[in-house]
């Protein structure tokens, strides 16, 4: 986001916004201490916002009948979305195949995505090493789990996530920056979670977290990047992760949850947003 004026305290900017919107120039308003601050998220824009301004302060219409653009069917508009940002896209295509499967195949499927091969012997649950799972050849599994779900809730919060993070990070650093972002994330929060002795774990959480440091830290040290994450909700989110931690968690009937991932995942989005944030601020 980019700062571009300031606007008067207490002014209504409804019917702005409106046609910000309208215009499709993306933008937030923010409440400082002599004034609402306008800001726009591509600077090229700045001139069309400018212009909507000084209408609005005249009072003049904002939306005009005759420059009303035509919306293309939502489609064609979801097609055109998907293609530029294929690796969020095919993270949640994979996702959605995976969980659908896994209502036909059951257990067959996921043994088969689980970071090292499980089984029962004698009434026990047994698993090979990742050691020798990774030199059979069997590399797949260190990602795998990432795309299991056990619920449609568990899928559906995950899913939502990785579009709102993961359009942001691949529409401004490009689909080969989102696909090193999935495989060192989801890699990274599976190993954490491995550690622990715990082999039967799924989900997205871990790249989710990391998708999140990631975008927070390039809001907050290059606020010119266009990253913008609600305060709020990064609040939220690592809240929900320190509740996951504790006992309360599972008295109230949320189970297991994979909180090394989580911890995993934020963990290299830090890094990786510290990376690439410092990397723009020499540039």
């Amino acid at each position: 986001m980019h700062p571009v004026m300031l606007l008067p305290a207490g002014a209504d900017t409804q019917a702005l916004r409106k046609a910000l919107w309208h215009y499709r120039i993306g933008h937030r308003i923010t409440d400082e201490a002599d004034g609402q601050l306008l800001w726009v998220a591509d600077p090229r824009q700045h001139e069309e916002l400018r212009t909507l301004v000084s209408r609005w302060e005249r009072g003049e219409p904002l939306i005009l009948e005759a420059t009303r653009p035509k919306r293309p069917p939502a489609a064609h508009s979801l097609a055109a979305t998907l293609r530029q940002v294929p690796v969020t896209a095919l993270m949640i295509g994979v996702s959605l195949l995976v969980f659908a499967l896994s209502g036909i195949f059951g257990d067959l499927l996921i043994v088969a995505l689980t970071i090292v091969p499980v089984g029962i012997s004698g009434g026990q649950l047994v698993y090979g090493s990742l050691a020798d799972t990774v030199m059979g050849g069997q590399v797949w599994r260190l990602l795998s789990p990432a795309f299991l779900h056990f619920g449609w809730v568990h899928l559906i919060f995950n899913l939502m996530w990785v579009w709102y993070f993961g359009r942001q990070i691949e529409l401004r650093q490009g689909s080969k920056t989102m696909l090193l972002l999935l495989l060192v994330a989801g890699i990274g929060a599976n190993l954490a979670q491995y550690v622990t002795g715990t082999v039967l774990f799924g989900g997205m959480s871990g790249v989710v977290y990391a998708l999140l440091g990631h975008v927070w830290l390039m809001s907050r040290r290059a606020p010119n990047s266009g990253f913008f994450v609600p305060q709020m909700l990064v609040v939220f989110m690592l809240g929900w992760m320190v509740f996951t931690m504790t006992d309360i968690a599972s008295t109230v009937g949320f189970g297991n949850v994979a909180n090394e991932a989580h911890l995993g995942g934020l963990l290299v989005g830090l890094a990786t947003g510290w990376y690439y944030s410092s990397k723009r601020s020499k540039a």
